[in-house]
């Protein structure tokens, strides 16, 4: 998956690319980059949020529909977004409309245990029910909810009020492995092939085997995380992702690549464009190379 909620201020920042050319143009370099490298691997639009097929009818015209197979969106509406659960069809569809008929990934679904964890244990159903019937693939967020000490990825933290908590209460299970009212019914949906979207933090080794162990005893078989660049330009890197990957071997994975490092930036902030926009598809080449099936990847050129 190339990045990761585009269209979204905490994931993108659009007052260096107000009109989103940069960033179809890194994509697009991306996608045709692993369309000669890897030519059976499935790139992904990274999830929208919110969903505006403007932006898609925007980033497709500038010729990025090439080089992606899948658009992927994201959805909250018991959260943040403000529609209804019923809209999910209807959404879904002007995505495929816009996009040519393209697959529509739900790549983060989910609901806020901050209420109530009966209320998020509704909502799985609730969701799920009206999902299964129009995306293409569907994964709920998340497996844990975040520790208290960490801060969520948002850039709308002053404009969110309460709702900035809701971040940490999104799992189906506490911070601790501890499963709420929604982690049976995720594991009903899960022998329905939906997914789960959790990220793995940088050197958070306890979390990162909590999470292998509540995979397991929730019977989830695909999962959708994330390689950082930024992360990838740390010491010892290659190390604690090969680590990982290892780790998900057993597992169906959708791989999402995002964030800039600082070094390579316009600004030094993780959600700037690269200065070399080619930069991006270096590393998503590397990625592949090192982490896609190896029947999927073609040798080197000498």
């Amino acid at each position: 998956m190339l990045w990761n909620e585009p269209n979204n201020l905490s994931h993108w920042d659009r007052s260096l690319d107000p009109d989103w050319a940069l960033f179809a143009e890194m994509v697009r370099l991306a996608g045709e980059r692993l369309g000669q490298v890897a030519p059976g691997l499935t790139r992904v639009l990274g999830g929208i949020s919110p969903i505006d097929p403007g932006f898609v009818g925007n980033v497709f015209d500038r010729g990025l529909d090439r080089a992606i197979d899948v658009v992927a969106v994201h959805g909250f509406p018991l959260d943040w977004n403000r529609w209804h659960l019923d809209e999910w069809p209807a959404r879904i569809e002007t995505i495929r409309e816009v996009s040519g008929g393209k697959p529509v990934w739900a790549t983060e679904v989910g609901a806020s245990s901050f209420v109530s964890e009966t209320l998020q244990a509704w909502a799985v159903d609730a969701t799920l029910d009206q999902l299964a019937s129009c995306a293409d693939r569907i994964f709920w967020y998340a497996l844990m909810d975040l520790p208290e000490r960490w801060e969520a990825v948002t850039r709308h933290r002053a404009g969110e009020g309460s709702a900035y908590y809701r971040h940490f209460r999104m799992g189906v299970c506490d911070a601790d492995g501890q499963p709420k009212p929604a982690a049976p019914l995720l594991a009903d949906w899960a022998a329905h092939d939906v997914g789960v979207c959790e990220w793995i933090y940088w050197r958070e080794q306890a979390r990162f085997e909590r999470m292998l162990r509540l995979l397991g005893d929730l019977g989830i078989r695909r999962v959708r995380t994330g390689i950082g660049w930024a992360d990838w330009d740390r010491p010892g890197a290659a190390e604690w992702f090969d680590s990982v990957m290892h780790a998900l071997d057993p597992f169906a994975v959708t791989l999402t690549l995002c964030f800039t490092p600082a070094r390579a930036g316009r600004t030094p902030h993780h959600t700037s464009p690269p200065i070399n926009l080619s930069d991006f598809a270096d590393f998503c080449e590397v990625i592949a190379r090192r982490y896609a099936p190896v029947q999927l990847v073609k040798p080197a050129r000498m």
